[in-house]
């Protein structure tokens, strides 16, 4: 399903960490598609409100916490820059759909990383 939110159409998910060579790029796929995911979900379901858009990014967030085992496996890590930069991504996710109002913390609620 091709995304219609032109925010989101235009934007390269975890840029900083395809530029940090601590991080696998393939492994980074892997998290961008999740981002992705996520956006479509969100088209597809149209969260009315705060709390179903939560239910959207935590099972996101649940798929990166799968996701943290093969960046240790790769010898690499969702550290504290990473993480922030995740969760920077899960809000601008948020707010391109129109949910600015939206707590960063509770976007990823349940990580482990």
């Amino acid at each position: 399903m091709p995304i219609t939110n032109q925010q989101i159409a235009g934007h390269t998910f975890l840029r900083q960490m395809y530029e940090d060579s601590y991080f696998p790029d393939h492994i980074v796929d892997r998290g961008a598609a999740i981002l992705l995911r996520l956006c479509e979900r969100i088209e597809a379901d149209q969260p009315s409100d705060l709390k179903a858009l939560y239910a959207l990014t935590h099972a996101a967030t649940e798929e990166f916490n799968l996701l943290d085992a093969e960046f240790d496996a790769a010898g690499s890590e969702i550290e504290t820059t990473a993480r922030e930069w995740i969760g920077e991504e899960f809000w601008c996710v948020a707010s391109a759909y129109g949910f600015a109002d939206a707590d960063g913390e509770e976007l990823i609620a349940g990580r482990d990383w």
